[in-house]
């Protein structure tokens, strides 16, 4: 049993969604205490009871603790299953930071895996969905990883309602991943809006595209606007279009000007950009245990992130390679796994 303490490093829910994910793949059962223990609310909250119970149903898992607020539990898994699997966080948590527990180990089921989720796709402090659409999953692709995302309903705080499934294809094994350069000629986009006027959606993006011209930087923002919601809500996503992606996003709030929602996204890409790395710092977080899986992989990150060094260190206790850093927290960085 691998026992890890989940005050380590920032001490948020990444440890438990890594642990939980790897110990899927690999079958090593884990206890985990401290759950969040730095945090305001510590222990579960739905989000991250929801991410373990997805792992759990996917890889037949007996699980003891799992209820909100707890600081400790027990996870013994069996094998990976394919099949059709079903989740309601009940709340506007983060449907794309369960999909970060779950996508890792829905890959190597013994068959073909769906999961629809309910919950938030656009979620302050969590990559939305669009991130996992146009960034994650390209970049996955290039390691071997067959998935395909379909947002099918917005679902914005504090109500969610969001809706989102995923398919993703078995595979064997991941191949090795080894990206230094961003290379691009254009910045995509969209903008939009839910139960909420278009006209929100087409100031964030004409605000971004104001921005971005003035540096210099092509862009194609696509306006969106639906009435199919629990309740309203606005965001806007920035990608560009190389191999590799870099991102910036910004979540609509009450009383914050359209304006400042799209300069706030357009500043956020371009400071990736400024970097010259092929991923962003989100990314460099989120390829830790993939990387390990592959072997043989090197990235070079927009900046260096403290739940990077945590995820290394988690990553570590199931997986039998060791990571390599060349930079510092909060500078480029390359990330490397033998």
């Amino acid at each position: 049993m691998i026992e890890i303490d989940g005050s380590y490093g920032e001490g948020g829910g990444s440890v438990l969604r890594i642990a939980t994910a790897l110990s899927a793949v690999t079958s090593k059962p884990f206890h985990i205490t401290n759950i969040r223990s730095e945090r305001p609310k510590p222990g579960l909250m739905a989000q991250h009871m929801n991410a373990v119970k997805a792992v759990a149903d996917i890889s037949n898992a007996s699980v003891k603790g799992l209820e909100v607020g707890s600081t400790e539990i027990s996870f013994t898994p069996k094998s990976l299953s394919g099949g059709v699997y079903k989740i309601d966080i009940g709340t506007a948590g983060s449907i794309s930071l369960i999909l970060q527990a779950f996508m890792i180990p829905a890959a190597f089921a013994d068959g073909p895996v769906k999961i629809r989720i309910t919950g938030g796709t656009e979620v302050r402090w969590a990559p939305s969905v669009d991130y996992v659409k146009n960034v994650k999953l390209p970049i996955l692709r290039l390691m071997g990883y067959n998935a395909d995302i379909n947002i099918i309903q917005r679902g914005h705080y504090p109500r969610g309602g969001g809706v989102v499934e995923i398919l993703v294809e078995p595979i064997k094994k991941l191949k090795p991943l080894n990206v230094s350069k961003l290379q691009f000629d254009c910045i995509c986009g969209v903008s939009h809006s839910v139960k909420l006027p278009i006209d929100i959606a087409e100031r964030q993006a004409q605000s971004a595209k104001n921005l971005l011209d003035c540096e210099g930087y092509n862009s194609e923002i696509k306006i969106k606007s639906s009435k199919n919601a629990i309740g309203p809500g606005s965001s806007i996503f920035l990608w560009t279009n190389g191999i590799t992606s870099v991102s910036g996003s910004a979540v609509g709030e009450l009383g914050k000007k359209a304006e400042k929602v799209g300069f706030e996204a357009a500043k956020q890409i371009l400071y990736h950009i400024s970097q010259k790395s092929a991923v962003d710092k989100y990314m460099g977080d989120q390829l830790i245990p993939y990387m390990a899986l592959a072997g043989s992989s090197c990235i070079k990150t927009a900046e260096l992130t403290q739940h990077a060094r945590t995820n290394m260190h988690i990553t570590e206790k199931f997986i039998n390679k060791k990571f390599r850093v060349d930079g510092i927290i909060g500078e480029t960085a390359f990330i490397m796994v033998d």
